[in-house]
Parts: C-alpha cells; structure tokens; sequence
C-alpha cells in the first residue's frame, strides 16, 4: 500500500468577508506552482485509487489539482478526519479501510507531519511539510511494523529519497 501525504497549497492570508478560515481558497501563484508541482510527480506516484481530501476549500483545490495532474479520474472524497486538528488516530481506520490501494490524504499541518511520523515510527518528521508537500511512504498489507519512507517533495525544491 502506498501512501501519499499532501498538504494543501499555499492560500490566501485572509478569509473573503463574511465567511471563516474554512473558506480561504488558494492564492494565483499557487494555483500555478502547485500544479506544475503534481504533473512533475505524476509519475513517480503511479496510478492512484482513491483521493481523500479535507473539506476546507484550499484542501478541496489541491486535490483537484493532483487529480487532473495525476490523470486520476476515480472518486474525489471529502473526509471530516482530514480536518485540521483532528487526532492523528482518527486516520487510521480510513488508511486500513484502503489496504492494497495507492491512497492519497490532502490535509493540513501540524497533522500531515504528525502522520507521516506516526506511520514511519519516528517521534516527530524531521522535515518541514511546507504547503504543496507530498510525502511518499509504503506499508505493508500484511506485515505489522513501521512503514517504509519513499520519497520528501517540496514545491521548488529537489526530492529527497531519504530523511534524516
């Protein structure tokens, strides 16, 4: 099973009058760069199976936004454990719902980070998950342990295949 954590692009500093941060849609220049991002990971992400995204608008947008890079043309779902603030816990029964899929979460920070350590067995990601990041990581379907790290990419910056 592969797993691809993405934090949602960089959006707007303000929420439009009248409406909460849940309404903050993603700024022109991430639009932009968050899509050229995905077409270059495209294939190194192989074919995906399903999308889970957060359902703030800035979450919504990034997922559809890989979506049409990534050619998928499966379910776009909208997921209340992808939420900002919601106990990591919360995801796990929504990854092991998908054993044997190539899964991708859309979310926030702090809980795309705390994720990715939790499933890699780490105390903390030692990265920074800045927005646009994808974290690629492989578990086991059969096999109990931690989960194998793939690959760290930063929108403008190399992929990295290791972490320390």
């Amino acid at each position: 099973m592969r797993i691809f954590l993405v934090r949602h692009g960089e959006a707007d500093a303000e929420a439009p009058e009248g409406l909460g941060d849940e309404a903050r849609a993603l700024t022109a220049k991430a639009r932009t760069n968050t899509v050229n991002h995905f077409a270059a990971l495209a294939e190194r992400m192989g074919p995906l199976s399903l999308i889970l995204t957060s359902p703030l608008v800035r979450a919504v947008q990034t997922a559809q936004m890989l979506s049409t890079a990534a050619k998928y043309d499966g379910p776009l779902r909208a997921h209340r454990s992808l939420q900002p603030d919601m106990p990591v816990g919360a995801l796990a029964p929504v990854i092991d719902e998908h054993v044997g899929q190539n899964l991708v979460l859309v979310g926030h920070q702090p809980s795309m980070g705390a994720l990715a350590a939790h499933l890699l067995g780490m105390q903390s990601f030692p990265k920074q998950v800045l927005p646009g990041t994808v974290i690629a990581i492989e578990r086991s379907d059969t096999e109990p342990g931690p989960a194998k790290f793939l690959f760290l990419a930063i929108p403008g910056q190399p992929v990295l295949e290791s972490i320390q």
